[in-house]
């Protein structure tokens, strides 16, 4: 009898395929063409090789096996729009402070460490996070390090604040006519405030800047925490083509241990993007090549994003382009007619509207079929006639309806309610035929923003905006890990959970698809997993 159930045994091992790791008695959320949720995966040399019932477990053997115990599994999140650079030594992070005099206190601990004279810089504050609910000026660094420059990168990157001697380093007095694209800030009495708008290379050219091997370890560690919000790729939203060589070589060495990532190269000029070795799509499932990346207006963090009608309070405020409506189409010309594809940053209504008539152009000069060219941001409601051409051209659109949440107060001082009502839309463009990724821009980084502002459209007040442009959990999911891989043409490798496509897969301690919306922000990653490889679990 024992020789028997042992010789039994032995065959059923047989019969059995061999796999690295088995998901098992979970709720797994393919992705895939009809939603389907099955309960067991299978993963061999980093894919998937089977998905189903738990007869899986049966059917395959692996040294991993996983009792899910119930909990929901998702492809990994692709954030489609993601700002990373490494930190410098004089640099102080400021996401996490919660007021003004948390900030001065961190300035005046890297002034001591650093000692007189030396710049310190700083960023991700927001004065929506602040106690205070205004932002700090330059009269609150001065009180922290009066010898020292300072220069602080608002939450977005769209405006600075630098205190007297950053000022006085970069020559800006009360004559000091506003730079071209940016605006200098006055108070009551005609002095700069310390704020500048979109222009923040008028104080940060004239600061220290540190070498690529002090920024290394920090940006490493940066993208190894994307694990742990579910993140497994990522499209960088902006690199010169030196900093491109950079990734190269941080990706030639760490690339298995780090999210995939496709890099949007900054417009180097016409000469340099003839002269660059290498278009959209070249790379590996590691790390590619993304789109020509250009800025077409400013943001709400400015404010400066260009609008068809003047700000709230402000009748001669529309906001700025960044270029000429001239030198745009040149631009998107000599991009699209290389072969590359273009990802344009515009968030004004104004600003996207100008982005697609100048499309209209390009496409109707030089057709080609399956361009994915895109819009990032989309922040405003553009005229109809916009839509359905967009609808029409495929233009489509990397969506960051978190900026409903964290952006709020900005909308709430600059527009009027039925403007900022409707702004990050997703459910009309979505009806209308647009095709749409959900991405972050860093406001915040963690994907479960992203679902709730989505789904609930709350902002951080509890308030709702614009209800019509909410959508349901399955498509919020859907455009944050299937809809994101069309962007960089990987569709047929990542992006749901189905046989053949790459193990990115996370595991999450609540079911998104059942729960009350609005405990959305109160889900965490449980698990992640990266080609079959578990790269974080919680507690570990």
């Amino acid at each position: 009898m024992k020789l028997a159930l042992l010789f039994g045994t032995a065959l059923l091992l047989a019969a059995q395929q061999p796999a690295d790791l088995i998901l098992k008695n979970g709720k797994i959320v393919t992705a895939d063409d009809g939603f389907r949720i099955a309960r067991a995966v299978a993963v061999k040399d980093g894919r998937i090789v089977a998905v189903g019932d738990d007869s899986i477990a049966a059917r395959f053997r692996a040294p991993q096996v996983i009792d899910l115990n119930g909990r929901p599994v998702l492809p990994g999140f692709n954030d489609t729009h993601i700002h990373l650079r490494g930190d410098a030594p004089f640099y102080i992070e400021l996401e996490d402070a919660r007021s003004i005099q948390e900030i001065q206190s961190r300035i005046r601990a890297m002034a001591a460490r650093l000692g007189k004279g030396a710049w310190i810089t700083g960023g991700n504050w927001s004065e929506d996070q602040l106690e205070e609910k205004r932002r700090p000026l330059r009269a609150d660094l001065d009180a922290a390090a009066p010898a020292n420059p300072v220069v602080l990168t608002r939450a977005g990157g769209h405006s600075s604040v630098g205190n007297s001697l950053a000022l006085q380093a970069a020559g800006v007095t009360r004559s000091t006519p506003d730079p071209d694209r940016g605006v200098i800030e006055k108070d009551a009495a005609g002095e700069p405030n310390g704020v500048i708008r979109e222009r923040n290379d008028v104080f940060l050219r004239h600061a220290p800047r540190a070498s690529r091997e002090q920024l290394r370890p920090s940006l490493i560690a940066k993208l190894k925490r994307l694990f742990s919000l579910g993140i497994t790729s990522i499209v960088l939203a902006g690199a010169s083509p030196e900093d491109w060589k950079e990734w190269q070589a941080i990706y030639a060495v760490h690339g298995a241990e780090l999210p995939r990532a496709a890099v949007q190269i900054y417009w180097p000029g016409v000469e340099a993007l003839r002269a660059f070795r290498g278009k959209t799509g070249d790379g590996d499932e590691r790390l590619r090549l993304g789109a020509i990346k250009m800025l077409v207006d400013g943001g709400f963090t400015g404010p400066a994003a260009y609008t068809i009608l003047p700000y709230k309070g402000q009748p001669n405020f529309r906001g700025k382009l960044t270029m000429t409506p001239e030198e745009l189409l040149h631009r998107m010309r000599e991009s699209h007619r290389l072969g590359w594809q273009l990802g344009l940053h515009t968030i004004g209504d104004a600003a996207i509207q100008l982005t697609v008539d100048a499309f209209e152009r390009v496409l109707n000069e030089m057709p080609r079929a399956d361009h994915r060219h895109y819009l990032n941001h989309f922040s405003m409601m553009p005229p109809r006639e916009t839509l359905h051409k967009m609808a029409k051209l495929n233009l489509w659109i990397s969506q960051q309806p978190n900026f409903t949440y964290t952006l709020e107060g900005r909308y709430n001082d600059n527009l009027e309610p039925e403007r900022a009502a409707v702004n990050n839309p997703v459910a009309t463009p979505m009806k209308m035929g647009i095709f749409l990724a959900i991405s972050s821009d860093i406001l915040p980084i963690g994907p479960m923003v992203g679902l709730y502002a989505a789904v609930t459209r709350k902002g951080m007040s509890g308030a709702v905006h614009g209800p019509q442009e909410r959508i349901s959990m399955k498509d919020a999911i859907l455009a944050y890990t299937r809809n994101p891989a069309f962007f960089t043409r990987e569709e047929k490798q990542k992006g749901s959970i189905e046989p053949g496509k790459l193990a990115d897969l996370i595991v999450l301690d609540q079911d998104l698809l059942t729960m009350d919306p609005d405990r959305t922000l109160g889900v965490k990653v449980a698990r992640t997993f990266l080609a079959g490889r578990e790269v974080y679990a919680a507690g570990k």
